[in-house]
């Protein structure tokens, strides 16, 4: 079983549940973080203590309050712990339902589980822990489908900006000259527009406004 573990989560009420399910399954030590730099400390003192923690359990949403953060969401964390420990066990458990989303954290922050919070997620988080200690991963039951899903493949990190920058008001007439600015090629208006078109064809959307609807929907953006 594991030893040391910390809980990245804001709700505390959510915390004391996680922490009964560890105490249940034997864990010796159990640490909180309410916000994602304290998590990173704790982390990198465990480190220079030589007394690493070997699970995190982490929320990808925090509620922002007076508090300036530098890490302020749950993926970032997971990003920045991967680099201090590449082979830390890590289960994301969040309400987080969409696919790009969770096939990223598999794929590129090698995360080893996703809970989905819901009516059954306690049990499904128990079940997480033990198929970790297994060498495998494990997905809630509901949204297995979404390690399926092809959209990650299809998309690069180009369509990203691209995408987010259509979403944040930036016309197409005038993204060659900021995509240019900016160092991102291909940067010719011909260019941006087929892939404009390209992405709508792909999502069956009926314009851009559609487009950036579906994207948010999707996680993407």
């Amino acid at each position: 079983m594991f030893k040391k573990v910390l809980i990245a989560e804001d709700f505390d009420s959510i915390n004391i549940a996680v922490k009964q399910t560890l105490e249940s399954l034997g864990v010796e030590e159990i640490q909180y973080a309410k916000y994602c730099d304290d998590a990173l400390l704790k982390f990198k003192k465990a480190i220079q203590d030589n007394a690493p923690f070997d699970l995190l359990i982490c929320d990808l949403s925090f509620v922002a309050d007076y508090r300036k953060v530098e890490i302020p969401s749950g993926e970032k964390l997971i990003e920045v712990i991967r680099t201090l420990q590449s082979e830390l066990n890590i289960i994301v458990y969040s309400v987080e339902d969409k696919a790009y989303t969770i096939k990223t954290l598999f794929n590129t922050h090698k995360i080893n589980a996703y809970v989905h919070k819901g009516r059954n997620s306690i049990s499904q988080l128990k079940t997480a822990i033990e198929t970790l200690l297994y060498g495998k991963t494990f997905i809630s039951p509901e949204l297995a489908h979404t390690l399926q899903d092809k959209t990650g493949k299809e998309i690069d990190n180009y369509d990203i900006t691209l995408l987010t920058h259509l979403a944040n008001g930036v016309a197409i007439e005038d993204m060659e000259g900021l995509f240019k600015k900016l160092n991102i090629t291909p940067n010719s208006k011909s260019t941006i527009e087929k892939r404009v078109a390209k992405l709508k064809d792909y999502f069956k959307a009926s314009n851009n406004i559609h487009l950036i609807a579906i994207a948010k929907d999707l996680g993407i953006i």
